[in-house]
């Protein structure tokens, strides 16, 4: 943490991480058997690589075991770029002493990328990239039977919303949630953004959130699940702006019922700036080293969170924001740990 005189406050995601760390360990105390990860490393991309090694050496610390799979590119410059993922992909599926599996991706681009992350076992799935998991994230269906991750039906809409407590009811367990979304939650919970004395599943009713990029593995998502946690939510594309929200909009009929079982997407006609102006949050995801939120667009005392590569704020952010977080990564790889661990829980309860 630091503060200067008149600025807000730089929180690096070290305190934040380090809670999980702890729950990681107590998890792993209680298990009959280390876990095994296998990262699937299929392309010469130096974020990857980087990536990897920061997932082994966090696994060795946590006495998690790690295995490293590399295929095309990245086992040789003779073959091409992902060369070998999907078999290597199949191989751990197949492989029952493999607990977790993780890509490194992008690979081959978005469709293609897509294709690979539904051939991982929603079972080994620690990156909640299945379209199982993130259909029960779109619909806030937050506890799952195992057991239903093996069939081709989606749950039943009379699921979503349903949540009277955190603890999942007998016979079920918590549904995996991509890391990246989660670990930025986590972080808003850290700072105080969500109000804990409020029912679960609504804590962050009043926040009104801007997420800059509509990607599929962080921006959606986690425009999703804010709003589902009672949050008006700007989700902001290159070509539009959507708000989020599970509360009826202006003229409907409140009287019923107040707020949907699940966030609801309607087009808004409000600019960034607009959006920026009235944000208390500000989480931004673009993969561009050029882009930049102007400062001057900030709502005083908003809460600001950098998940690009890149930073996505200019470089006089926290004279308007009251905290600025520059990257979530540590916090990111616990998730990922976190959900490794329910991952074994499901193969008790299944």
């Amino acid at each position: 943490m630091a503060l200067q005189a008149g600025k807000g406050l730089l929180l690096k995601a070290d305190p934040i991480a380090a809670a999980f760390r702890e729950e990681v360990k107590l998890g792993l105390s209680k298990t009959s058997r280390r876990p095994r990860l296998v990262g699937i490393l299929a392309t010469s991309s130096a974020p990857s690589k980087f990536y990897a090694e920061f997932t082994r050496k966090q696994c060795e610390d946590l006495g998690v075991e790690f295995i490293l799979k590399k295929t095309g590119a990245a086992d040789t410059g003779d073959l091409g770029e992902g060369e070998g993922v999907e078999e290597a992909i199949i191989e751990a599926n197949e492989d029952a002493n493999i607990d977790g599996i993780m890509v490194y991706y992008p690979i081959f681009g978005v469709q293609q990328d897509h294709y690979l992350q539904q051939v991982v076992s929603p079972y080994k799935d620690v990156e909640g990239l299945h379209f199982k998991f993130h259909y029960n994230l779109y619909h806030n269906i937050r506890f799952i039977e195992p057991q239903s991750l093996l069939t081709s039906t989606v749950p039943s809409a009379a699921s979503a919303g349903v949540v009277e407590s955190e603890e999942p009811p007998p016979g079920t367990v918590k549904s995996i949630i991509p890391c990246t979304p989660l670990a930025i939650v986590k972080c808003l919970e850290h700072v105080g953004v969500y109000n804990k004395i409020l029912p679960y599943g609504d804590r962050a009713y009043g926040r009104t959130i801007t997420v800059i990029n509509r990607s599929e593995v962080v921006g959606r998502p986690l425009a999703a699940l804010l709003a589902n946690d009672g949050a008006r939510v700007f989700s902001v594309d290159i070509d539009s702006i959507q708000e989020y929200t599970k509360r009826p909009q202006g003229g409907a009929d409140t009287s019923q019922r107040r707020y949907h079982p699940r966030h609801v997407v309607h087009p808004s006609n409000a600019s960034l700036q607009e959006c920026l102006a009235i944000s208390d949050v500000v989480v931004s995801a673009v993969p561009t080293a050029s882009y930049k939120v102007k400062t001057a667009w900030l709502k005083d005392g908003c809460v600001c969170v950098n998940v690009a590569a890149d930073k996505n704020f200019e470089s006089d952010v926290r004279d308007k924001a009251s905290m600025y977080i520059p990257a979530v990564g540590k916090v990111t790889i616990l998730m990922l740990l976190r959900n490794l661990l329910r991952l074994q829980q499901y193969k008790a309860v299944n």
